[in-house]
């Protein structure tokens, strides 16, 4: 008899290694990069950016937009 639980298991660890192997490597592309972000949320993953961290530092990097400014097109 097959175990599932080892089975969905042994499967959601393979795919974890997967997409971090593609991202460490720098070769995942923007798709696996957005299921990497999926698969952590679906799993309950979450980050809070701080100066220290690397999301905190990437938030550093953002652009700061004004909501209040018209759109300009040229």
């Amino acid at each position: 008899m097959v175990d599932n639980d080892k089975t969905l298991h042994d499967l959601h660890n393979a795919l974890a290694h997967d997409l971090l192997v593609r991202i460490e490597s720098g070769e995942a592309t923007a798709q696996e990069l957005s299921v990497a972000a999926k698969f952590l949320k679906d799993n309950h993953i979450e980050s809070v950016p701080k100066p220290d961290n690397d999301l905190g530092k990437l938030m550093e990097r953002m652009p700061q937009f004004d909501d209040e400014a018209p759109a300009t097109f040229n």
